[in-house]
């Protein structure tokens, strides 16, 4: 392990350390995501699909009516629906990935909730699906949207887009969803409770 870390380094393991753990299975992946951080290993994707084989993402789950509502894409390449996000850039801030893949995934800007602001919400580390498996870090950050606004989307990342309500969304199988969807969605609504 690397006892002295980078700025950038520092600043991730702060970030990931200011997560709240809302289960055994996000503590675990948190506690896995900071000892990653701390160590030598790459962080950033510099090959797609896998290299390095696991490497940090931003997810923005959009919300619509103080969160009654999200948004999940047809997600091509993993063939699940899943929030829209992106692979972090080598010393990009995760929120600043957020504010460049909302404008490029779902042609609007990013705008935070009052639910987390511009800090993750959750945090999974995921083994993909597909070709090129690999395990994604992911800290997935709520935004709010409008319904009426987001009317186009990538179209060479995602085959359609849909929004669900949280009820809905709990009620479908997880086979078709990204496989952290349902603990997020629990995490989400304790949340929503909470404030």
């Amino acid at each position: 392990m690397n006892q002295q870390l980078t700025p950038n380094r520092q600043r991730l393991v702060r970030l990931f350390e200011a997560i709240t753990p809302w289960d055994e299975v996000e503590r675990t992946h948190l506690s896995t995501a900071v000892d990653w951080v701390r160590s030598d290993a790459p962080i950033y994707r510099t090959r797609p699909p896998d290299v390095p084989v696991m490497h940090l993402v931003s997810y923005f789950v959009a919300c619509y009516e103080d969160c009654q509502e999200l948004l999940l894409v047809a997600h091509r390449k993993s063939g699940l629906w899943l929030p829209s996000g992106g692979h972090v850039e080598p010393d990009e801030d995760p929120w600043d990935t957020v504010l460049r893949e909302c404008v490029e995934e779902l042609h609007v800007p990013a705008r935070p909730s009052a639910i987390s602001g511009d800090r993750p919400l959750f945090i999974t580390a995921t083994q993909t699906v597909g070709q090129g498996p690999h395990t994604d870090v992911s800290l997935w950050y709520v935004i709010r949207a409008d319904r009426e606004r987001v009317v186009s989307y990538d179209d060479g990342e995602f085959s359609g887009i849909r929004w669900v309500t949280l009820a809905d969304l709990l009620d479908e199988p997880i086979e078709g969803l990204d496989p952290q969807m349902h603990r997020f969605t629990h995490k989400l609504l304790g949340a929503l409770t909470a404030s």
